[in-house]
């Protein structure tokens, strides 16, 4: 794979929260032109203006129910068709979800090249999501891990105080580990099944994760749009 180019890299990223997913989706998007397709920018962007499917899923939310997973599907179809190169974050949490995806890939004639699997021991996802703050008035966020502010709780561009997310709280955190594990560890098996899945270490630096998934895509056969 040639610096610069996507060479049509369709991935799916899965792993816990806290291992790094969005990190390395930005990284790839910036470097390779793959497109960062995450769910919830998605569902946000369709229920703002109002599309049909926006609509749909907002009854739902409304009344206090989860989007079902056709609705989503029917979401991410318009916008995988404007690429030929994605990866998708946040997508698929549920074996029954990776089964529609497997489904309309092969209806938009899109074959996956791999699904990257993030491995991460729970007490350092746990270190990492409770360590991060964040800018309320930019959403700028730091972590006190390895990307602390240079004064403790105070923004190092406009000096205003850094707060906390209720859902980055201990509680909040351990909670969503476990509904990972119930929900979306299955898909791991899933896509061993398939071939598709590869496996990094999400605790060495952003760099290192970079390459190891580059060095995993380098080995794998092309994917065929037939």
């Amino acid at each position: 794979m040639n610096a610069g180019t996507a060479g049509e890299m369709r991935l799916v990223f899965l792993g816990p929260p806290g291992a790094g997913k969005g990190t390395q989706a930005k990284v790839l998007e910036e470097r390779f032109g793959a497109r960062q397709i995450s769910t919830g920018d998605i569902l946000r962007a369709n229920v703002a203006n109002g599309t049909p499917l926006g609509l749909k899923a907002q009854s739902f939310m409304d009344s206090g129910g989860l989007v079902p997973d056709d609705v989503m599907i029917g979401m991410i179809e318009s916008e995988l068709a404007k690429y030929d190169s994605f990866i998708l974050d946040g997508f698929p949490r549920t074996v029954a979800q990776a089964q529609a995806l497997d489904a309309l890939l092969a209806k938009l004639k899109l074959p996956l090249t791999a699904v990257i699997q993030f491995d991460a021991d729970r007490e350092t996802l746990i270190a990492r999501l409770t360590g991060r703050w964040t800018n309320p008035r930019t959403g700028r966020t730091y972590n006190s891990l390895f990307n602390p502010p240079l004064v403790a709780g105070i923004d190092d561009d406009d000096g205003g105080p850094l707060v906390q997310r209720e859902d980055d709280t201990r509680d909040v955190v351990t909670a969503r580990l476990a509904t990972f594990d119930e929900k979306t560890a299955p898909l791991i098996a899933y896509y061993a099944n398939s071939g598709l899945l590869v496996h990094v270490n999400a605790l060495k630096s952003i760099d290192d994760v970079t390459s190891d998934i580059l060095a995993a895509l380098q080995t794998r056969p092309k994917a065929s749009r037939a």
